[in-house]
Parts: structure tokens; sequence; C-alpha cells
């Protein structure tokens, strides 16, 4: 894996890495724990390619086992009743990481997530968000930072369709990511598989695609 800032953040995040091959259910007291944004995130799993964590409260350990023990091309459709959330929904993502940003040039400028004209999305944030306005001080595109633990924060961006293409996003996002180092922590990225346009933008902001994964079960 290469640092230990990664390592430490999926070990406080899941509660167990790395996992070895296959799949590893682990029980984690975070589960139980509001996240970033106050809200509980009762299944978390990564996976490096080789195999995945998947982390659950210890009360559920036994039937998410069972469960992947099954099917495990059912797993994820099965998890939100197998944690106790039948009405959540479950999700995949392709997980990334980065200790280079890209050395793009800076655009935005670190505000309060309460400043006018913001969205909605960016609310749900307590800490300054990254965001760029045009001459009439309209929102044109932000980055939020995620902060799972001490040792890594989750990039989210945002781009109002009228500004796409410009380049706005991979460039607040090494941005973003930069500051994420600074702070001591590593910087992640997760979307969407089938989300092209949030691939390249990871990309090009210095978040390869190393063959990583993630999924879990989130508030609907």
């Amino acid at each position: 894996m290469g640092d230990r800032r990664l390592y430490l953040h999926l070990v406080t995040w899941l509660g167990q890495w790395p996992p070895g091959p296959g799949l590893h259910v682990v029980g984690s007291y975070r589960r139980d724990l509001p996240a970033w944004d106050g809200r509980l995130r009762p299944a978390i799993a990564v996976g490096d390619g080789r195999g995945t964590v998947l982390s659950v409260a210890p009360r559920h350990v036994p039937e998410v086992r069972a469960l992947a023990a099954r099917s495990h091309r059912r797993l994820l459709a099965g998890l939100p009743v197998a944690v106790a959330h039948p009405r959540w929904v479950s999700n995949d993502d392709v997980f990334r990481w980065t200790l280079a940003p890209a050395p793009l040039p800076e655009v935005g400028e670190w505000i309060a997530p309460t400043e006018p004209g913001l969205p909605r999305w960016l609310g749900l944030f307590d800490r300054e968000v990254l965001v760029v306005r045009d001459a009439d001080g309209r929102y044109l595109a932000g980055v939020a930072i995620k902060r799972h633990d001490a040792h890594g924060h989750e990039l989210a961006v945002g781009t109002v369709r009228a500004a796409r293409g410009r380049g706005l996003a991979r460039r607040l996002v090494a941005q973003a990511a930069r500051r994420v180092l600074d702070e001591g922590a590593v910087p992640t990225y997760r979307h969407d598989p089938a989300n092209g346009a949030s691939a390249r933008v990871a990309e090009a902001a210095g978040f390869p695609d190393r063959g990583w994964r993630s999924y879990g079960v989130y508030p609907p």
C-alpha cells in the first residue's frame, strides 16, 4: 500500500486492514457512530483488488457473514436488511487515493459553507469548502471534504451544468487534495463506476484507478 496514512485511515474507518485474499466481514463500533454528516453508515467496504474488508456493527457480523456465504453476488442487494436498515440504499464505487495530486493551477477560494448562493449539498459540511464563482458571484463549482477520521479525508465535487467542460472540477480536486496532504491526511475519492465524467476528473487531478473498489449501505 505504501503510505502509513492510508493504512491508518482504513484500519480506523473499517476496523481492520489490510484484508488478505477474499472477503473479510469485521465488526466495528464506528458503524454505530454518526459519520461526517451526522448520519450512520451501517456497512462500509473497501477492496484493494486482492481482498476486501466489509465493516459492520459487531452484532450484525454473523448475519452478514451468512449472507456472503450464501451468495456473494447478492451480498450488496441484501446488505441493508442484514444491517437492520431495510429502506436504506446500497451501492458500489471506484475507490481512489493519491499522494501526488496533479500540479494544476489553483482556481477556487475557501469559504464558509453557510455563504449565500451555494448549493444545498455543500451545506451538509461544517468546515470551509472550496468554490469557484463567476464575476457576478454565482456558484460554478465546488469541492468539500468528508473528514472520516484524522488520517483519511474524502473529496466530493460538483459543477453546475453551464460550467462543465472548463476543467474547473479537476483543478478544484487537485487543490483540495494538496490541502488534505498538508493537514497530514491522505485524500480519497469515490465515484460510481458508470460515471465517466467523475472518473476523468479523478484521473486528471492525480487520482489513478488502482483497481480498488468500495461499497456500503447509505441513508436514502
